[in-house]
């Protein structure tokens, strides 16, 4: 059985340059509303970890956690991208911190994409993927929200999913923060990712 993330939250960034150094960093990103914070607490088998808000658009900055009990390593909840209660130039200000902060950070290992598995990948999802490959990022395709598609439809949405993404079904990872779906394997990934 894989443990529980052991994260602590350590501060909130508006700049790459205010992040503290890290020997290896996970990114977590995804279109507001998607389920990161909801993500983040369920790795670390812990609510209250992220904030979660019923209001699309409320993590603002890059959220660094300190994954304990590792050598110096990192996990970062980005800012969703898409709608979100905010002007049109602050929306455009995020983008370009967390373009700056994919593309120059040096620890990170993988950015972890989150599509709503109910609703399937948006335009922005698939421009972020053909960005990502565009840019050579390590990334992996994580299916949020198992528990909403109905079990006679789940295997169908895979495939849609996936065919969504560019990829084979079977690298897609689904998961429900919810019900725990898929947590355990997610959570043993990122161990890997950050080793």
């Amino acid at each position: 059985m894989t443990p529980p993330l052991p994260l602590q939250f350590m501060l909130s960034a508006d700049d790459i340059r205010h992040l503290p150094r890290s020997r290896a960093e996970v990114a977590v990103v995804g279109r507001s509303n998607v389920g990161k914070s909801s993500l983040v607490n369920a790795l670390s088998g812990r609510q209250g970890i992220a904030k979660v808000s019923k209001t699309p658009g409320r993590t603002r900055l890059l959220n660094c956690f300190a994954v304990e009990n590792t050598l110096d390593a990192t996990l970062v909840d980005c800012p969703g991208y898409g709608y979100a209660e905010a002007s049109k130039a602050m929306r455009a200000s995020w983008q370009a911190m967390i373009e700056t902060y994919l593309l120059e950070r040096e620890a990170l290992t993988m950015v972890v994409v989150l599509v709503d598995g109910e609703i399937g990948p948006t335009r922005l999802d698939v421009q972020l993927l053909d960005w990502l490959r565009a840019s050579e990022l390590p990334h992996a395709v994580v299916a949020t929200k198992h528990d909403k598609v109905k079990s006679s439809h789940r295997a169908k949405r895979a495939k849609e999913v996936a065919a969504g993404c560019q990829l084979a079904p079977q690298d897609v990872i689904w998961v429900s923060a919810t019900k725990g779906t898929g947590i355990e394997r997610l959570r043993g990934l990122v161990y890997l990712w950050l080793d």
